[in-house]
């Protein structure tokens, strides 16, 4: 190979290496305070976009995550703490805005229904076997000896 051929190869795996999401903050959203602003990239990674569900809002390019990393610079430029201002974007958006939820109230209902199920299912399937192991095994009749006689006449035919 060439060098050139060598120099567009290494470029091509290096931009693929290096690919990944790109933040889709806008220039005239980011915060004059670096600060402040790395507290706002590092919160928005665990909000949820509500339009693209399972991208955060710092990846989102939506009008809605443009406005929710706008209300969260908002609520961090007028002194809020961290779990303040995901507090106030939660009591407006409900949990689903929360990449993680949490495991509290009536969400232990669905973090506890995998398992739950699990044992269930297990429980069923180990009664059912152990129901079978202990049922008496079915005796199939003897034939009668006219039937005896009628099967030998077929398979002499």
């Amino acid at each position: 190979m060439t060098a050139r051929r060598w120099t567009g190869a290494l470029a091509l795996a290096l931009a693929v290496m290096l690919a990944g999401p790109a933040p889709a903050v806008q220039p005239d959203e980011v915060l004059s305070d670096p600060a402040l602003e790395a507290r706002a990239r590092e919160i928005s990674k665990d909000l949820r976009c509500l339009v693209c569900r399972n991208e955060s809002i710092d990846e989102s390019n939506a009008d809605l995550a443009r406005d929710l990393r706008l209300l969260l610079r908002e609520r961090l430029s007028e002194g809020d703490s961290d779990a303040e201002a995901v507090a106030y974007i939660v009591d407006r958006y409900g949990e689903y805005v929360l990449l993680k939820p949490t495991a509290s109230g009536s969400s232990w209902l669905l973090w506890a229904a995998g398992p739950l199920m699990l044992l269930l299912a297990g429980g069923v399937g180990f009664g059912y076997l152990r129901g079978r192991a202990a049922a008496p095994a079915s005796q199939e009749a003897a034939l009668s000896a006219e039937e005896q006689e009628r099967l030998r006449r077929i398979l002499d035919e």
